[in-house]
């Protein structure tokens, strides 16, 4: 009986310490940095803004030239300095007529008749530009803060691209 609890125990001794009979290998560690790809989110869409038109009507009078004559004399066309209402350039205009009236009269000709004034004062129009400029600079640094964390996180070190508020440019056909 003791001579089984010996071998037990020698078993038991071997089993558990088995590892430290044998030599250890040596442990080689090597750090290198491991490249993550990271998902690059899309730009925004880019800002599409539409300047809205902008009318500055006074009461000063349109001056309705007279159309322009050939004179043979001189051998060029002339404008004469007094002619009837008939030989002016725009001779529907009455007798009068000025920025004002042209004005109402565009924009019944636009809105069916109906005329219609949204106002503003020279203070709160400057405001109003104030905040644009604003929201322009607002935007154009959102656009460098995304870059630069593209930039920081492209894998192969290339560069984003920006971007940019355009305007869109109207134009109006008479």
């Amino acid at each position: 009986m003791i001579q089984k609890n010996f071998i037990s125990l020698l078993f038991l001794t071997i089993v558990i310490s088995g590892c430290s009979l044998i030599p250890a290998k040596q442990i080689e560690i090597n750090s290198k940095p491991v490249q993550i790809d990271i998902m690059q989110p899309d730009l925004p869409r880019p800002v599409n803004l539409t300047a809205p038109e902008w009318w500055v009507i006074s009461e000063a009078k349109i001056t309705n030239l007279c159309r322009k004559v050939f004179d043979e004399e001189k051998q060029k066309e002339v404008r004469p300095k007094a002619c009837d209402l008939s030989e002016r350039e725009n001779p529907d205009w009455p007798e009068g007529y000025t920025y004002l009236d042209r004005f109402l009269d565009e924009m019944r000709e636009q809105n069916n008749g109906e005329v219609l004034f949204v106002a503003t004062t020279i203070g709160d129009y400057k405001i109003m530009a104030e905040d644009m400029q604003e929201l322009k600079r607002y935007i154009n640094q959102l656009g460098e803060v995304i870059i630069y964390y593209r930039n920081v996180t492209m894998p192969d070190g290339s560069k984003g691209v920006g971007v940019a508020v355009k305007k869109n440019e109207t134009t109006k056909t008479d």
